[in-house]
């Protein structure tokens, strides 16, 4: 296990995909080629987050997977672990497990199934971790999406936490889709050192020009190369071109489920039907829906 403090995390992060074997178990072998191809492109791993189904993934296949990574040799550095859960002692077995395996940080939703909960009670949440946790080398990335979670991060909230953990708390992804909650984050909380990653690329070239982290974006899994160079040459003529072409990408795998959709793509790309497996409730698209999306993104390629 790693005794070094981690590298900030910056630049194009990808939730990534779990891979499931027919039987529904997690596919380790396609998970592991899969966090290498997407390193490969320059993008890191936001393991386990809203697009790798994390939320239908148990603690023990959580940690399986965290270790098929590290045991194939991939850089701990570049792993930010989403470790939020609903119930405290799992957030904190899954954060204990990513800080002392050297991951660059966590991404942790607050807990999520009691709606109208107060900042009060989302502290006391986030406090204990950290408490129970208790290592210098923890790097706390907030996981803001309302939409999903229904449990908003509020600005009182992060100012309030940044205050009593001030390095712990190090940054947020803002997945609000309200890019004035963005740039709030970005006006109040990035000059203090708190990185703000959007929650899509296409906002991305706004982030950074607004002195953003980067993305964490669910289409790293399927078009990272393309994201990666926006970030490495947003300064550089072309950026707006580099923009529009990303968001056109992105607006086709959003006209589908998203989730579904971008197993699809990369069963297709590997010619590996079993990639479009996904957990229940989620459903696979059916055969004209996945015939339709190869057709619509070959006309970009």
């Amino acid at each position: 296990m790693s005794t070094a403090a981690p590298v900030r995390p910056q630049g194009v992060y990808s939730p990534v995909l779990t891979p499931f074997n027919a039987d529904l178990s997690p596919s380790a072998a396609r998970f592991v080629e899969h966090c290498g191809a997407l390193l490969e492109q320059g993008a890191g791993l936001a393991i386990f987050g809203t697009n790798s189904e994390a939320n239908s993934l148990t603690v023990a296949e959580k940690r399986q997977l965290l270790d098929a990574l590290l045991d194939a040799g991939l850089p701990a550095a570049r792993m930010m672990p989403g470790t939020g859960a609903c119930a405290l002692p799992d957030a904190v077995e899954l954060t204990k497990h990513a800080v002392r395996a050297g991951c660059g940080g966590v991404l942790m939703l607050p807990p999520f199934y009691y709606k109208g909960v107060s900042d009060e009670g989302l502290f006391r949440a986030f406090a204990h971790v950290i408490e129970q946790v208790a290592d210098e080398r923890l790097r706390i990335y907030l996981y803001h999406i309302p939409p999903v979670s229904g449990v908003p991060i509020s600005l009182a909230l992060i100012e309030r936490l940044l205050g009593e953990f001030p390095g712990i708390v190090a940054g947020v992804k803002d997945s609000s889709g309200d890019w004035a909650n963005t740039e709030a984050m970005l006006r109040d909380f990035q000059p203090r050192g708190f990185d703000v990653f959007a929650g899509t690329e296409t906002v991305l070239l706004d982030t950074l020009r607004a002195g953003g982290a980067g993305c964490i974006t669910a289409t790293g899994n399927v078009n990272a190369g393309p994201i990666v160079e926006l970030y490495r040459r947003w300064r550089e003529d072309g950026a707006e071109d580099r923009q529009r072409a990303l968001n056109e990408t992105r607006a086709i795998f959003q006209s589908y489920p998203m989730i579904p959709a971008m197993k699809a793509a990369i069963a297709q790309r590997r010619a590996d039907p079993a990639w479009a497996t996904v957990r229940p409730p989620l459903v696979e698209l059916n055969e004209i829906q996945a015939a339709q999306l190869a057709q619509r993104l070959a006309v970009l390629s």
